[in-house]
């Protein structure tokens, strides 16, 4: 059985911000098992904002993620050296939005790391298998995940910058196996790249007010006749060595190892983050489907004994899967039989928003249930962050509920929740209970 890894020991590293120069202190901290890899903003109250493909925005020439109001900005090389070294559990402290710079390449994460050691944990690890192709393209450029029987990720990259372009067309292969301490060709051969840049490109920076505190020493800036103010290269194609690395970083964020073949030709983070989403689209669509074959984990005579719903108003119809009290998946099936289709609407049929909503909220209800301190409570809504309504739902659907735990206390509850019609996303919504004693005969309940 492969299982998960954490670091063994707490450490500490500083330096600025590569875009915004900014000075930050960035502390790496074990976590348990199934915890995840989570940025903590310690300026910001200890927002936390995980490292999954979700939370990305949208920022040139890196990878951002937000949760919230908190932000973490490029972590992509630091995300690159935790997935060569087969981390999965650990907690990221900033005092700052972006991480340190430090030589502009994954080696020093990776000796960071080396210095904290690498600590076995007993859980299983999962990996993503890239079971069918999938094709990402854009203004010429494409990433492509295809099947392969080797044990990790194969990766191919092609940099090319058309004829006459200011680098010359650079191609690497590289098989990440992520499963302990980086390996040598990882630490030596790819971490060591640097990120660079075009002198057009510099320029506009600059002007823009970017990166003004950087020198030529201090990044990798290519004009016509190579790196410019003396900075030499580590090696004669460092750039596609780059890109690796920021490949390897970017589907990191996809929150599993990735089993297949990468295949990418001028692929940068934008395009790396579509085909993240993309894969965790297609595990998550096998995964229902395998789910939905199954028995009930809870069928509704032990649902109507964990939640005080009742006709008109149970819209859980049963539990396929309940992970502890992390995770739950339900099914509601909606036919033309539903009460509230009489008037919504009466010649096109649409299942309330609202009520998307509620059957989410009350599998939530019974997620936070599996904790024995939560016996006898009754989980009353608080409030609803960022809902989404993304397609109708109408009879003959069968809604694919799930609910994630973000996190649970003894009186106040934080849920992650989202709704699916076969592969598309219905609704998703963020929810947050009070949780009271059910003898207070308290309404509205979800």
């Amino acid at each position: 059985m492969e299982v998960q890894h954490t670091i063994a020991n707490p450490v500490t590293v500083s330096g600025r911000g590569l875009f915004t120069g900014e000075p930050v202190t960035m502390t790496l901290r074990p976590a348990e098992a199934n915890h995840g890899v989570v940025f903590q903003r310690k300026d910001l109250n200890g927002a936390a904002v995980p490292a999954l493909i979700q939370y990305v925005v949208k920022r040139a020439r890196r990878t951002a993620l937000r949760c919230g109001d908190a932000i973490v900005e490029t972590c992509e090389h630091c995300l690159s050296a935790l997935s060569a070294t087969g981390i999965d559990n650990l907690i990221i402290e900033l005092d700052a939005a972006e991480l340190p710079a430090l030589d502009g390449s994954s080696k020093p994460y990776v000796e960071l790391l080396a210095k904290a050691g690498i600590k076995a944990l007993d859980a299983p690890r999962a990996r993503l298998v890239v079971t069918e192709p999938v094709v990402v393209r854009q203004d010429g450029a494409m990433v492509a995940a295809v099947p392969d029987d080797g044990p990790g990720m194969q990766i191919v990259y092609d940099l090319d910058f058309g004829q006459g372009g200011t680098i010359d067309r650079q191609m690497r292969a590289y098989n990440l196996t992520g499963t302990g301490a980086a390996d040598d060709e990882y630490t030596e051969q790819i971490a060591p790249a640097r990120t660079f840049v075009l002198e057009s490109e510099a320029e506009a920076l600059r002007s823009s007010g970017v990166g003004t505190h950087l020198t030529e020493q201090d990044v990798l800036v290519f004009g016509p006749d190579g790196p410019l103010g003396g900075n030499a290269l580590r090696f004669a194609d460092e750039p596609v060595r780059h890109k690796i690395v920021d490949l390897i970083g970017d589907l990191y964020l996809i929150g599993a190892p990735v089993q297949g073949r990468i295949i990418a030709h001028r692929s940068g983070h934008a395009l790396n983050h579509a085909l993240a989403r993309r894969l965790v689209k297609q595990q998550q669509n096998r995964r229902r489907a395998g789910l939905s074959q199954q028995p009930a984990a809870i069928d509704i005579r032990q649902l109507m004994r964990m939640l005080p719903h009742r006709y008109p108003m149970l819209l859980v119809d049963r539990v396929l899967e309940v992970d502890s009290d992390r995770r739950a998946v339900g099914v509601k099936n909606v036919t033309i039989n539903e009460p509230f289709f009489q008037g919504h609407y009466p010649g096109t049929p649409i299942m309330p928003g609202v009520l998307v909503v509620e059957a989410m909220a009350q599998l939530s209800g019974v997620l936070i249930g599996q904790k024995l301190e939560h016996t006898g409570k009754l989980a009353v809504l608080l409030s609803l962050d960022r809902v989404k309504l993304r397609k109708p739902v109408t009879p003959g659907d069968c809604l694919m509920l799930e609910a994630e735990a973000v996190r649970i206390r003894r009186r106040v509850a934080h849920m992650r929740c989202r709704a699916y019609t076969g592969e598309d996303l219905a609704a998703e919504a963020e929810v947050k209970f009070m949780l009271v004693d059910d003898d207070q005969g308290v309404e509205g309940v979800s």
